[in-house]
């Protein structure tokens, strides 16, 4: 799906309430992200725009449209703890969405969109938790490491089935405790 086409997100929520047959959606994983390469002097407004509107208004955007079945999962569950097993909200950022954590001599100037993005989808993610626990719904930030994607390169230290293996462990473990939080792929917490 496109998650800055509101057309192709709607389409997608057609498909997955067919599949699930009149049942609720346990978990949504929003894992969009691109990366425009600029120094801070030549960055221009259409390219910052851009990558917010897929980095962070995409999962914003997703998320509200699959509330619906996220909500109805939970409803079909009304004695479980909040988690995966009821309803969750994964939203994977990134470790260069850190503020504190990662000098700006390690991450140079050119990935300043994608930073800047992440760091928004980490708040998002805050109120989003907050949005919905009253619906039982927990939402929480993942950072799934550097790895070797299209965007990670070939040069990252984990291989795509690393994180993934071990963020869907976590996912497991997760429960009301979690809401909010911003986890590595390993589970433990990182900084903001």
């Amino acid at each position: 799906m496109d998650v800055t086409d509101k057309a192709s997100i709607e389409d997608a929520y057609s498909v997955v309430k067919e599949i699930l047959k009149g049942h609720g959606l346990n978990l949504l994983i929003n894992n969009a992200g691109i990366a425009i390469f600029h120094p801070v002097d030549e960055t221009i407004a259409e390219d910052m725009t851009r990558v917010y509107k897929t980095n962070t208004i995409g999962p914003m955007l997703v998320t509200q449209a699959f509330a619906p079945l996220l909500k109805k999962a939970t409803q079909e569950n009304p004695n479980k703890v909040m988690s995966c097993s009821k309803a969750t909200v994964i939203n994977i950022s990134s470790d260069l969405g850190y503020i504190d954590k990662v000098p700006l001599k390690l991450c140079p100037d050119v990935l300043k969109e994608y930073r800047c993005s992440k760091a928004a989808l980490n708040m998002l993610t805050r109120c989003q938790a907050e949005a919905y626990k009253t619906d039982g719904i927990i939402s929480v930030t993942f950072a799934p490491g550097w790895v070797q994607t299209d965007m990670g390169g070939a040069k990252a230290p984990l291989k795509l089935h690393e994180s993934v293996g071990e963020m869907m462990e976590v996912f497991d473990t997760l429960t009301e405790k979690h809401n909010g939080m911003f986890l590595g792929y390993k589970g433990l917490t990182v900084p903001w």
